[in-house]
C-alpha cells in the first residue's frame, strides 16, 4: 500500500503469547489423555477378579508391578510441572501493557467525556504542576498529559484525533514476531544459525530415518517381517506340519534372536542350564543341523516353551527369558495362522503348489492353547483347574464317574462330584467350582443363505454362499443353576420301595423306561399328523375327513365336534364347487388366486428385501464401530500376562482336510456376537458335508464341531435372447431412414454453403 509505513516490534512481548498457547495446546490434551487412570478403580477390578484369579501368574505379577511401579507418579509430576509453567506464563502475559489500544485524551487527564473547554484547561494546570519536570515530575507522564491537552483544545491535533485515532496523525503499523527479543539480536546471529542448522539438518534427519527404519521391519501386527517371511517359506515346504515340526519353527522367529530384537538375551549361564534342561526333557532333535533350528537362540527358545508345557522349574535367569518366550507366542502363531490362510487362497486361486493342510493350521491353534494353558498335547484339560493334579485324575476317569473332559465335570450331579473331589477338601473343592463357573459356554446359532439372490436359500453351483453364526456366551456357572432347578422341578418318581430294588430290576426298569419313550415319541407323531391335518383346508382332504368321522365312531366328544364342523365345512365346500358352473365365476376365482398369490410373492420379496437392508446398515455399523477387544479374563495358571478370551470361527471340510473359509479372529465376544463367513459354493452340483467349527485360542477342551450340509443345484441358464434386447425390424428401418435422410440433408446444406 502506497505511504503505509511499517515499524518492526522487537520487544518480545508477542513471543509470551505464542508461549502460552502451545503450552496450553499440550498440557491440556496431555492432562486429559496422560493422567493416572483412578488407582482405586484396578484394585478393586483385580479384588473383584482374587477369587477367580488369585492362583494365576499373570495377576501375581500384575499385583506386584502395581506394588512397585512409580511411572504414574512420574506422570503426575510431568503434568504438574506443565501446569506450573502454563499458569507462569498466564500471569505474565496478564501483566504485559496491552498495546493497539484506543488512545482517548480524556482518560488521560481524568476527565469525563464530553468536558468543557474550562474544565480542560483547568485539568491540564492541575496536572502540570504535579508532573511538569521543573516541579520534579515525571517527564514521560508530562508528554502524554500535554499530548492529550493539545488533542482536546488544538483544532488540527484534534481533527487527527478523530479520524486516525492518534493526535499526531497516521502512524506506523507495528508488527510483532512469536519469538524472544535474543533470538533477532544481531549479536546472536551465528548462535541461533548454528542451532537452526543442527535441528533441521542433523536431529530430524537421523530422527525421521531411525523411525522408518525400525517401521519397514515390522508388519501391521507388529510382527518382524523377516519372522513372516520364514513362516511362509517352512509352511510352503511342509503343508503337513505335525506338533513337534511347528513347535521348531515357532521358535526360530526371529524376535528371539538378539541381533534382531534387543529384547532377547543370550547369557553366559546358558550354556550350562540350557543343557541340563535337554536332558531333563529328553529328544528335542537338539543333532538336527538344519538352520535356524540349530542356531542357539532358537534351541533356547524351544527349550523354555517344552519345559513350561512340561510344567518344569526353571532359574531366575532362565524364568525371565521363559515368560519372554511365553508372552510373544500367542501373537506369532496368529501370524502363522494367517501366513497358512494367504498360501491358500494363493493355491486356490493360481494353483501350481500345495495348500497347508488343515491340520496344520489347526496345530496352530491348539498350540496357542497349549501355551496359554502351560499343558502337553496329551495332558486332561481338567489340569487347567487349580489343584489338579496328575493324582487327581486316576478317581475322575474310574468307571464309577468317567469324567474326562470339563463338558462331563460341569454335567456331574452335585453329590457325585463332591463325592469324588472329596480329596481337595472344602476350601479347595469351592475354588475349584468357581474357577469352572467361570470359564466359557458358548452357543452357536448358523444360518446358510446366498445374499444379493432372488432365492436366497438356494444355493447354485459357484454363488457365494454367506453362513451367518450367532454366538453366544454364557458362563459355566449358568449351566450349574440351569441343571440345579431342572433337577428341582422334575417329580421325585423314586420311592423308598425302589431304593431297596437289586440292581437287576434297576436294569430292567431302564429298559421298561425306554419303550415308555418310544411310545410317548409314537404319540406326538400321531399328534402331529392330526394337526397336520386340521391346518390344511383343501376340499379332498375334508372328504377324507369326512372318512374318518365315518371310521372313528368310538371317538372322544371334542374329536367328534371338530370333525362335525370339518364335515360341515367340507359339505358347504361341495355346495360351491357344485353352484360354480359358469364360466365367469371361473375367471372371477382364477383371479382371486393369482392376486393372492401375487400379494404373496410381493410380501416375501418385501420380507427379503427387508432382511438385505438389514444386513448391509449391520456391516455398516460394524465398519463404523470399533469394538473393545478386552473381553472376559482368560483364567491361565502359567501365563504371565492377563490373556483375553479369543476364538477362531471357520469353515472346513474334515474328509478332504481343507478350509473352505478362512478363519475369523473373533475377539470381540463379550455375551453376543454375529459373523458372516462367506466362500464360494462348488462348481458341481451335489450334497455336500462341511464343518462349523469354533476353536478357543486360551482354553483346552471347549471347542465344538457342528456340521454343515450344503445342497448345490445347478445355475440357471443366462439368456440369450432377452425381450428388451429384442427390436422390431419397423423401427430398425426407421432408425437407418432417418440416418439415411440426415446424411442427405448435411449433403444439401453442404452444396448451398458453396
Amino acid at each position: 500500500m502506497a505511504g503505509q509505513q511499517f515499524q518492526y516490534d522487537d520487544s518480545g512481548n508477542t513471543f509470551f503469547y505464542f508461549l502460552t498457547s502451545f503450552v496450553g495446546l499440550i498440557v491440556i490434551p496431555a492432562t486429559y489423555y496422560l493422567w493416572p487412570r483412578d488407582q482405586n478403580a484396578e484394585q478393586l477390578r483385580l479384588k473383584s477378579l482374587r477369587r477367580v484369579h488369585g492362583r494365576c501368574l499373570w495377576y501375581r505379577l500384575r499385583l506386584m508391578k502395581s506394588q512397585q511401579s512409580i511411572v504414574p507418579t512420574l506422570k503426575k509430576a510431568a503434568l504438574l510441572f506443565g501446569w506450573a509453567v502454563f499458569l507462569l506464563l498466564a500471569y505474565k502475559v496478564s501483566k504485559l501493557d496491552r498495546e493497539y489500544q484506543e488512545y482517548n485524551p480524556y482518560e488521560v487527564l481524568n476527565l469525563d467525556p464530553g468536558a468543557s473547554l474550562s474544565e480542560i484547561k483547568k485539568q491540564y494546570r492541575v496536572l502540570s504542576l504535579k508532573y511538569h519536570p521543573d516541579k520534579r515530575g515525571d517527564e514521560a507522564t508530562f508528554m502524554r498529559i500535554a499530548k492529550a491537552y493539545a488533542a482536546l483544545t488544538n483544532e488540527e491535533s484534534r481533527q487527527n484525533w478523530q479520524i486516525y485515532g492518534n493526535p499526531d496523525g497516521p502512524g506506523a503499523t507495528s508488527f510483532g514476531i512469536a519469538l524472544p527479543a535474543w533470538i533477532v539480536d544481531q549479536k546472536n546471529s551465528m548462535l541461533v544459525l548454528l542451532v537452526y542448522g543442527l535441528a533441521f539438518m542433523v536431529i530430524l534427519p537421523v530422527v525421521v530415518g531411525t523411525w522408518w527404519y525400525r517401521s519397514i521391519r515390522y508388519s501391521g501386527d507388529q510382527i518382524l517381517i523377516n519372522t513372516t517371511q520364514l513362516f511362509m517359506h517352512f509352511m510352503y515346504k511342509t503343508p503337513n506340519m505335525n506338533m513337534k515340526r511347528l513347535g521348531m519353527v515357532l521358535t526360530a522367529a526371529f524376535e528371539f534372536d538378539p541381533r534382531s530384537n534387543k529384547e532377547a538375551t543370550i547369557r553366559p549361564t546358558d550354556n550350562i542350564e540350557v543343557p541340563q534342561l535337554i536332558r531333563e526333557l529328553g529328544n528335542i532333535n537338539v543333532k538336527k543341523k538344519e538352520p535356524p533350528f540349530c542356531y542357539p537362540y532358537s534351541m533356547k527358545a524351544r527349550v523354555l516353551v517344552l519345559s513350561h508345557l512340561a510344567r518344569m522349574d526353571v532359574s531366575e535367569e532362565l524364568e525371565e527369558d521363559q515368560r519372554f518366550v511365553v508372552r510373544k507366542s500367542p501373537a506369532l502363531l496368529q501370524e502363522m495362522i494367517n501366513v497358512g490362510c494367504q498360501l491358500t487362497m494363493m493355491a486356490n486361486s493360481r494353483g501350481g503348489f500345495h495348500a497347508p493342510r488343515l491340520v496344520t493350521i489347526e496345530n496352530c491353534m491348539k498350540l496357542t492353547q497349549m501355551i496359554v494353558q502351560g499343558l502337553q498335547e496329551s495332558k486332561s484339560p481338567l489340569l487347567q483347574l487349580p489343584h489338579f493334579e496328575e493324582e487327581h485324575l486316576r478317581y475322575c476317569i474310574s468307571k464309577k464317574y468317567k469324567v474326562r473332559s470339563l463338558q462331563d465335570l460341569v454335567s456331574l450331579k452335585d453329590s457325585d462330584r463332591r463325592n469324588m473331589l472329596r480329596v481337595l477338601g472344602e476350601e479347595k473343592y469351592d475354588e475349584v467350582m468357581a474357577v469352572l463357573g467361570s470359564f466359557p459356554h458358548i452357543t452357536m446359532d448358523i444360518k446358510l443363505q446366498v445374499l444379493d439372490d432372488e432365492d436366497s436359500h438356494n444355493i447354485t453351483a459357484g454363488s457365494i454362499v454367506t453362513v451367518t453364526v450367532t454366538l453366544t456366551r454364557k458362563r459355566m456357572a449358568e449351566v450349574f443353576e440351569k441343571e440345579q432347578e431342572s433337577t428341582q422341578c422334575l417329580p421325585d418318581e423314586s420311592t423308598t420301595t425302589e431304593e431297596t430294588q437289586a440292581d437287576s430290576s434297576k436294569t430292567k426298569t431302564k429298559v421298561w423306561q425306554n419303550k415308555s419313550k418310544g411310545a410317548k415319541k409314537t404319540a406326538k407323531s400321531k399328534k402331529k399328523k392330526l394337526t397336520k391335518k386340521k391346518t390344511t383346508p383343501a376340499p379332498a382332504k375334508t372328504k377324507q375327513a369326512n372318512g374318518n368321522v365315518a371310521g372313528n365312531e368310538a371317538a372322544a366328544a371334542t374329536v367328534k365336534e371338530e370333525e362335525d364342523e370339518a364335515s360341515d365345512k367340507g359339505s358347504e365346500s361341495e355346495e360351491g364347487e357344485a353352484n360354480k358352473d359358469s364360466p365367469s365365476e371361473r375367471d372371477d376365482d382364477s383371479d382371486k388366486q393369482s392376486d393372492t398369490e401375487v400379494d404373496e410373492m410381493a410380501g416375501d420379496d418385501e420380507e427379503e428385501w427387508e432382511a438385505l437392508q438389514q444386513s448391509i446398515q449391520r456391516r455398516e455399523r460394524a465398519l463404523l464401530e470399533t469394538k473393545s477387544k478386552v473381553t472376559h479374563p482368560a483364567y491361565s495358571l502359567y501365563f504371565p500376562e492377563e490373556k483375553q478370551e479369543w476364538w477362531w470361527l471357520y469353515i472346513a471340510d474334515r474328509r478332504d482336510q481343507t478350509l473352505v473359509s478362512m478363519p475369523h479372529h473373533v475377539c470381540t465376544l463379550k455375551d453376543t456376537e454375529e459373523v458372516e463367513l462367506k466362500f464360494p459354493a462348488p462348481s458341481k452340483t451335489g450334497n455336500y458335508q462341511y464343518s462349523v467349527i469354533l476353536r478357543s485360542d486360551s482354553y483346552l477342551g471347549l471347542d465344538q464341531i457342528k456340521p454343515l450340509k450344503l445342497e448345490v443345484h445347478e445355475a440357471k441358464a443366462m439368456l440369450d435372447n432377452h425381450p428388451q434386447w429384442d427390436i422390431p425390424d419397423t423401427e430398425e428401418e426407421d432408425e437407418e431412414q432417418e440416418d439415411s435422410d440426415g446424411i442427405e440433408e448435411s449433403e444439401d446444406d453442404d452444396e448451398d454453403n458453396d
